[in-house]
This record gives C-alpha cells, structure tokens and sequence, in this order.
C-alpha cells in the first residue's frame, strides 16, 4: 500500500530505530514457549504440532509440540506450547 511505503521511506530517511509500522504483521517469540502475532487475517491450519496463521504477505508456521491458541482476539494471538520452530512464507 502506498501510505505504509511512504511511512516506511519516512522512518528509514529519519533513522529511526526499526518499530512496527499499523497494520502490518508483528511477530514476537517469547522464550521457547510462546509466540505472539499481531495484526493477523486468522487461521488457516491448527493441530498439536503446527499453527499456520494468515498475515498480510503470506503466513507465519509455528512447530513444535503441545501447541495452543492460549489468547486470540481479532488484533493479535498468543501460541503457547512447546515451540521448535517459527517461520516465515511469504506469498
């Protein structure tokens, strides 16, 4: 989008230090026990051992065991459990 690019271009001429632009995905971990998305388009696959949710420019995988969607709100969702890996797809 045009006003996120221009925001973008602003924050970098100004040298301001990396922080979450509106509306675009954040991912936090959090230990090796939880993971905070923010600003997601929901779940597209859920089970013990992944979590697929859906973000702006494609989807974020978190593996691991016992996973859970311990909070979800429509702004941002907490994945507890046992967490390996946390990885990006973009598209």
């Amino acid at each position: 989008m045009k006003s996120d690019s221009l925001i973008h271009k602003l924050a970098f001429a100004a040298d301001l230090p990396d922080e979450p632009i509106p509306g675009r995905p954040l991912v936090e971990i959090i230990d090796h026990s939880r993971v905070l998305i923010e600003n997601h388009k929901g779940v597209t696959e859920y089970g013990e051992n992944l979590i697929r949710v859906k973000v702006k420019f494609g989807s974020v995988c978190v593996c691991g065991c016992k996973l859970e969607l311990s909070r979800m709100t429509k702004g941002q969702l907490i994945i507890a459990g046992n967490i390996d890996t946390v990885q990006l797809c973009r598209g």
